[in-house]
């Protein structure tokens, strides 16, 4: 029975994460909205933070815990699943139209924190200083990103309008907003902790690395909250809402996750990361952007190649 336990946890500790992750986004929510902060910004931040917060939890609590392998693994990997498995799997469910404002603006800020992402880990270790350029550099991308919005009301504007719209009924009045938010951080924690114990206890049962732990399954565990979104705003024939979604997610992983990690515990890049998976991440990146820009969106058949090249992008590591 003991050799159970480990999947066991890894089972409840997804499911935490992913009840954890729709709480906070709600509950944050709620709150912003009653504060009377615009939906721009709560679109643009919020929201983008609520979907990210899995990755966050699960990457300090793999920091502090000496398994930097399952931090930096769980944010390269969840970027890559954002793009190729949930796009993908938004756009089979319905093609999802992208304008050039958007793919140029909000997709050229993610390009650019990636590239400045993968600059810094070259130096082999996300340290202190890092993170607070990391940070700094979102606080100006948010701050610009607003004034041009709120100069220039157009399909950007409107998608993180539609961000927040998508989220759903939100509690109301003070206190269940609040009670919702801190219910979502304590099941983000108990599941965040759950999830890497039992992933590094597969891990070594296996003989695999923790980075490969980190890049699969610990990756796609905290990517299950934008996935669930992403396909509930697709059925809604909203899809295009998924690719908001992923753009604002993936630049949060890079530059708020590590960002914030790296200020309370420096993280490590692992060797096999640093030859290979952050180049993938900038390859698949650039993909988004080409085919967003010239093809106006993603279509099924896309979203399909899209499917297909995670799939055989984990098959590669998992048999490596």
């Amino acid at each position: 029975m003991e050799q159970f336990i480990p999947y066991l946890q890894i089972i409840a500790g997804l499911v935490l994460l992913t009840a954890g992750g729709e709480f906070i986004v709600r509950g944050a929510v709620g709150l912003a909205l009653l504060m009377g902060v615009s939906k721009v910004i709560v679109g643009l931040t919020v929201v983008a933070a609520g979907t990210s917060a899995p990755e966050f939890v699960v990457s300090l609590n793999a920091a502090l815990g000496d398994s930097g392998d399952i931090a930096m693994g769980n944010v390269v990997g969840s970027n890559i699943a954002n793009i190729l498995l949930i796009l993908g799997a938004a756009a089979i469910l319905k093609p999802i139209a992208a304008s050039k404002t958007m793919i140029l603006r909000d997709g050229g800020t993610m390009f650019l924190g990636t590239v400045l992402f993968i600059g810094l880990c070259l130096f082999g270790v996300i340290d202190r200083w890092a993170g607070g350029i990391m940070l700094l550099v979102l606080a100006a991308i948010w701050y610009f990103t607003y004034q041009h919005d709120m100069k220039n009301p157009g399909d950007a504007r409107d998608l993180h309008e539609e961000e927040v719209d998508e989220v759903g009924e939100v509690p109301k009045g003070w206190m269940k907003p609040v009670v919702t938010t801190l219910v979502g951080i304590v099941a983000l924690t108990f599941g965040a902790d759950l999830l890497v114990d039992g992933g590094v206890t597969v891990a070594r049962q296996f003989g695999v690395s923790e980075a490969v732990i980190g890049l699969t399954l610990v990756a796609f565990g905290t990517s299950l909250p934008e996935l669930a979104a992403s396909i509930v705003a697709a059925l809604r024939g909203h899809s295009d809402v998924a690719l908001g979604n992923v753009v604002g997610s993936n630049l949060l992983n890079l530059l708020v996750i590590i960002g914030g990690v790296s200020l309370i515990a420096p993280i490590a890049v692992p060797d096999q990361i640093l030859r290979s998976d952050l180049w993938i991440m900038l390859a698949v990146t650039v993909v988004l952007l080409i085919v967003g820009y010239f093809m106006r969106g993603i279509s099924r058949v896309t979203g399909m190649v899209f499917v297909a090249a995670y799939i055989g992008y984990v098959a590669s590591l998992v048999s490596a």
